[in-house]
């Protein structure tokens, strides 16, 4: 008998439903939430008054799309955290509300697990490219900057971290500085385009081991704008694509530097990337790069897991399905987690 798995994601403001079946992706629907945008940032309110207007018909379109009946259900994979505590507590209520309903378990996810395992969903048709284990993944996203060496699908250890910032949040924070808008990555991304990446210096932290920092970058860009700004008020509009190209060279520079080091260290030659940051261009184009310089197989995200979505976490809800794991309906959401 097939193994039909619901996955609902809500750590954040995008709501999202997927169903897998025996690990093959039968459907992905996503809501995105756009009210954000004139506040530059989510908005925690609005964005969980969203989730709970949205999560019915994203369920309900997740299960249509795929052809199957919520009697044909298996299990119910959902996000338990990280994220922010009111959208996460709308897909845990929804998840344990309709597991009691069919009298089937819940599967709580860790939300970053479901980045790191983000390549290993398989589409109907398409010949899926997964890591083989053990491989370390590059986790970047706006709230996390990791470096995991996953040994298996329910077996992670992270090697590095940042101690301050995400570099996800380094991209948004920057660009609201510059006012180039919100969410800032994309649109850094698509000046970086047009931009001289070599024109600009940006001050690189220097920490030790595989730990990453991202708040001196921040700190140094604003110096440097303003400084430049009081000599020149349209120097930014004028420079733009070359600060911008600049700037993201730099963050890429940092991500790589530690990336290298860990697979010269652990010897391990499989290379991912993760998380919302992994859609950006020119981490995608230097991954690759490196991967061909140092004989690494590489491994991207299609651009559609490389946002929050319920397909990931429905994959990680299969694995953990299959190794026996059983949530209790008295689990409650949580803001972080210590671990996967």
């Amino acid at each position: 008998m097939a193994d039909i798995i619901l996955g609902i994601e809500s750590s954040c403001d995008d709501t999202s439903a997927a169903v897998i079946c025996d690990g093959v992706l039968m459907s992905n629907v996503i809501a995105s939430q756009d009210v954000h945008r004139a506040f530059g940032g989510v908005v925690p309110e609005l964005a969980s008054r969203a989730h709970e207007q949205n999560i019915v018909p994203v369920v309900s379109e997740a299960l249509s799309r795929a052809g199957v009946a919520p009697s044909d259900l298996t299990a119910i994979a959902f996000t338990r955290g990280p994220g922010l505590l009111g959208s996460l507590l709308v897909g845990t209520s929804f998840a344990k509300a309709l597991g009691l309903a069919l009298d089937i378990p819940i599967i709580m996810v860790n939300h970053l697990q479901g980045h790191l395992l983000a390549g290993f969903v398989k589409e109907k048709g398409q010949e899926a490219a997964s890591p083989s284990f053990p491989y370390l993944c590059l986790l970047v996203s706006g709230g996390n900057s990791q470096i995991v060496r996953v040994d298996s699908p329910l077996e992670f250890t992270i090697l590095g971290q940042t101690i301050d910032d995400a570099v996800g949040e380094a991209f948004d924070k920057c660009s609201k500085m510059m006012g180039l808008g919100y969410p800032g990555g994309p649109v850094i991304d698509r000046l970086a385009k047009l931009g001289d990446p070599t024109r600009f210096k940006f001050a690189k932290p220097h920490i030790p081991g595989l730990d990453y920092s991202f708040s001196g970058i921040k700190t140094s860009l604003l110096y440097f704008v303003r400084d430049e700004m009081a000599k020149d008020p349209s120097f930014l509009e004028n420079n733009k694509e070359d600060i911008c190209a600049s700037f993201q060279k730099t963050l890429i520079d940092i991500l790589m530097d530690k990336l290298v080091k860990a697979a010269r260290q652990t010897g391990i030659k499989e290379v991912a990337i993760g998380g919302g940051v992994s859609a950006n261009s020119g981490l995608r184009s230097r991954i690759a790069e490196e991967g061909r310089k140092r004989g690494w197989h590489t491994y991207l995200p299609a651009f559609k897991f490389t946002t929050d979505n319920a397909a990931m976490i429905a994959i990680a809800g299969y694995y953990h399905y299959l190794a026996g794991e059983r949530t209790p309906l008295d689990v409650a959401p949580v803001s972080r987690m210590a671990d996967f």
